[in-house]
Order: structure tokens, then C-alpha cells, then sequence
């Protein structure tokens, strides 16, 4: 094994997975940081008419992700939760 090769295997050793959940099911990926557009990327067969939203923590609301909103998966803030919501009438 040459030293290049030796190298990137332990750049690829070195390679840290986040998780995250969406409806309660697990998703991983290798980036600290996604936007709301990149999760929804992942759903198999998202409906672009429901909201993605962040589970809020202890007294934290819950958040409305738009696709442009960066969320960091580091692992001090433990597993984030997302759920998918359809679109409502409220009032009508």
C-alpha cells in the first residue's frame, strides 16, 4: 500500500456519520450540516405541498424548515426530529 493510499483510507476512517429522523424513520449521512431542501431530497416520494418541521427541544417550539434553512446534525444536540405536515385550511 503506497503512503497516498494509506492516507486516504484513514481520511475515509475519519469520516463521521450523522443521523436524523423524519416521521420516525432513520436517515444517515456523512454532512454536519443540511438544508431543508436536502432532507426533503431524501424522503421517497415527498409531497412539495406538506411542511417539513423541527422538533423543538425541552421548551424550544417546533420549527417550519424552508429549503434555504441550514440545520446542524452535530451530536451535542443529540438526534434531531423532523416530521412532515400536509398543508391546512384553517378557518374555511
Amino acid at each position: 500500500m503506497t503512503q497516498e493510499e494509506k492516507k486516504e483510507e484513514k481520511k475515509e476512517e475519519k469520516k463521521e456519520n450523522f443521523f436524523y429522523f423524519v416521521d420516525s424513520i432513520k436517515y444517515e449521512t456523512d454532512q454536519s450540516v443540511l438544508t431543508g431542501a436536502q432532507i426533503k431530497a431524501r424522503i421517497p416520494n415527498f409531497d412539495p405541498t406538506y411542511a417539513l418541521v423541527l422538533e423543538g427541544h425541552g421548551n424550544d417550539q417546533d420549527e417550519v424548515i424552508t429549503d434555504d434553512k441550514s440545520i446542524s446534525l452535530a451530536k451535542d444536540k443529540g438526534p434531531r426530529r423532523f416530521y412532515t405536515v400536509p398543508p391546512a385550511t384553517f378557518g374555511k
